[in-house]
């Protein structure tokens, strides 16, 4: 378990739009000093959590699909949407695996990731109330998908494993995330869209001591820094990874966010609501409307003081107001 002492986050919950600033954000708190994480930022170390890379392997197992002349499981084309926006909730639960494995330092020994990460795709599946997706395949093509992803799926795998450290002493859990609905939607989103449905599939341990870190920009400048920052040959990349047009427009065109702070029963946090349980989660907003963090995506050599001094005082500033609502 988390062994923080009572100036660090447990959990952290970093939201935003696509390419709001999340990924640089974490670069930067990887790149700085324990003690400045600590005293400035009440962070300690980070270990990350991130349901991107599932996302893209799911897009990965669409496309041998259709090479294999099998129709797509999760998107309608590599360039559009979900088939169903529950799949969010999919990843959420898949995320709370990795959440109890990494606390635990699983590590996992199998004869094929693949088959193995499609066991947990279905897993995942049926906890969010759906059809378990991998089992509905013919046994020929369940067979030959798996050899053709083998080697992605063994590398998301040993990742996730090299994440895990040597001890929990003053650790805190980063999970990175995008959530929201229909450009121009009215509030409240519907259900599955927003954060206030994928919040409610969290584990409870993680709801219980977490905060949410929220980087603010319009959904505007989210499109354009996510096509900006786009390399077609690193689709798989935390920091390089595009999101299509149609998925921003569909998925990312607002979100949520703001609207639940305003609407939360406790000021200054969101409030979630699941099983019977409610949780009042501490909230505060990183306002990066003026694009304070694409500077950080460089190497930290080429990084100067006064910017890292700059950003540190803005930091500084929000996770303050964060911490003083947050009570372990």
């Amino acid at each position: 378990m988390l062994q923080n002492d009572l100036n660090i986050f447990d959990v952290v919950l970093l939201f935003a739009l696509p390419a709001s600033g999340k990924s640089e954000f974490r670069h930067f708190l990887a790149n700085i000093d324990e003690n400045t994480l600590k005293d400035q930022f009440h962070f300690g170390q980070t270990l990350q959590l991130d349901d991107f890379p599932y996302v893209h392997m799911m897009r990965v197992i669409d496309n041998e699909l259709e090479k294999l002349g099998h129709k797509r499981l999760f998107y309608i084309a590599d360039d559009q949407p979900e088939i169903d926006g529950h799949i969010y909730a999919t990843l959420i639960n898949l995320i709370n695996e990795d959440y109890n494995d990494l606390l635990n330092r699983n590590t996992i020994s199998c004869d094929s990731a693949a088959k193995l990460l499609f066991q947990r795709i279905d897993n995942a599946s049926i906890k969010a109330d759906l059809l378990p997706p991998m089992q509905s395949l013919p046994e020929d093509i369940y067979q030959q998908l798996a050899i053709n992803i083998e080697q992605q799926a063994k590398e998301l795998l040993d990742e996730k494993h090299r994440g895990y450290p040597d001890d929990f002493v003053n650790k805190t859990i980063v999970f990175e995330a995008s959530r929201g609905g229909k450009d121009k939607a009215t509030m409240p989103l519907s259900d599955p869209d927003g954060y206030q449905f994928s919040l409610r599939y969290l584990s409870d341990e993680i709801l219980k001591r977490a905060v949410i870190l929220y980087i603010q920009v319009t959904p505007e400048e989210s499109r354009r820094k996510n096509f900006e920052r786009t390399d077609p040959n690193d689709p798989g990349s935390i920091l390089n990874h595009g999101v299509p047009l149609a998925v921003m427009l569909n998925d990312y065109g607002c979100d949520d966010m703001e609207y639940l702070i305003e609407t939360s029963e406790v000021k200054d946090t969101v409030t979630v609501k699941k099983n019977g349980n409610v949780y009042h989660i501490p909230v505060a907003i990183l306002d990066n409307r003026d694009d304070k963090t694409t500077y950080f995506r460089s190497e930290p050599s080429t990084w100067s003081e006064d910017k890292i001094k700059q950003f540190t005082l803005e930091v500084k500033k929000v996770t303050d107001k964060l911490f003083s609502n947050y009570h372990k």
